[in-house]
């Protein structure tokens, strides 16, 4: 395992360094110019000339590269050119709200995709199966954009149960928090939720087929238990797979909630970000999703063995 983790460990930093390059590059390609963006269209030659070599811009693309590589390495991601802020600050300040709902989210499908497939898998063929199946084709089909405004006017204006926008620290009132992210992460969560209640009771399925559990069904245990006890723990591999790598997605792809949901997170710095041709926002999220993608990749290899003992990297443990 030591080995393994070490060989992950090297083929992450490589991972890293080739995302920062392209990353580093496909800033740079956006079309505009951030100089002209902070100085104004009126500005003279030697105002953009000025600012130009405030940020560096003047100088070869490789010196370019290497000050942002040292400025990443040192934790320093500079400033806004927008607003002068310190990067770190400004990410500090909307990261937890998408983490937050990113993590909601995933509890929600996790807990509700299993159960859905579980519940699939032990009424196979009959009325429960059926549903669920609608329910998951259903989520999967349905845009999390179109559900965000359905669930805005009948459950929040309509009905009243949910806030419609906004956000509230967990710090400052845990059950406001809660109140405030629980429908963002419904909807988040429901595609997710599909995909996981698809491939769990695919999973289980297929594990009530092998050897053991027919041993095991032999012995006299009874189908709920066999489906739980050894089923289940076999389809968590399948679990664990998604959730991991849909964690980075959720956070990438909560953009669209909270623009809907009027949340002040990781997404509306990202746009912002984006239509103000603001650098060292732009490299500073994309290098952190980058980062995030890279370690729960990693978590998610390293979890394997840990939930099926069997499961060994080059066949040592």
């Amino acid at each position: 395992m030591r080995r393994y983790l070490l060989v992950r460990l090297g083929q992450s930093a490589v991972t890293l360094l080739l995302a920062s390059m392209v990353i580093f590059l496909g800033v740079r390609m956006l079309p505009g110019d951030p100089a002209l963006a902070m100085a104004g269209e009126e500005a003279t030659p030697e105002r953009l000339a000025m600012i130009r070599a405030d940020l560096g811009l003047d100088q070869p693309v490789w010196v370019q590269y290497g000050r942002f590589l040292a400025e990443v390495a040192s934790g320093d991601l500079g400033e806004s050119t927008r607003t002068g802020a310190s990067v770190v600050s400004m990410i500090g300040a909307t990261l937890p709200v998408t983490l937050w709902l990113s993590l909601y989210a995933i509890v929600v499908a996790v807990v509700t995709g299993v159960a859905l497939g579980l519940l699939a898998e032990r009424y196979r063929g009959r009325w429960p199966e059926w549903v669920a199946n609608a329910a998951a084709l259903t989520s999967l089909s349905v845009p999390n954009f179109w559900l965000g405004m359905l669930a805005i006017v009948y459950l929040c204006i309509g009905l009243g149960l949910f806030p419609a926008s906004g956000y509230v620290p967990l710090t400052d009132d845990p059950v406001g928090w809660v109140v405030h992210l629980t429908l963002p992460a419904l909807i988040l969560g429901t595609g997710l939720a599909a995909v996981i209640m698809r491939q769990t009771r695919a999973s289980m399925i297929e594990a009530m087929r092998t050897d053991y559990v027919r041993t095991a069904r032999a012995k006299g245990l009874g189908r709920t238990r066999v489906l739980l006890r050894y089923g289940l723990r076999n389809s968590l591999i399948v679990v664990v797979t998604i959730a991991g790598l849909q964690l980075g997605g959720l956070i990438s792809g909560a953009v669209v909630t909270e623009q809907i949901f009027a949340l002040p997170g990781f997404g509306k710095l990202t746009l912002d970000a984006v239509f103000q041709r603001d650098y060292p926002v732009i490299q500073a999220v994309v290098v952190l999703t980058t980062v995030g993608y890279v370690l729960v990749n990693l978590a998610v290899d390293v979890l394997y063995s840990v939930i099926d003992p069997r499961i060994r990297v080059g066949g040592r443990s």
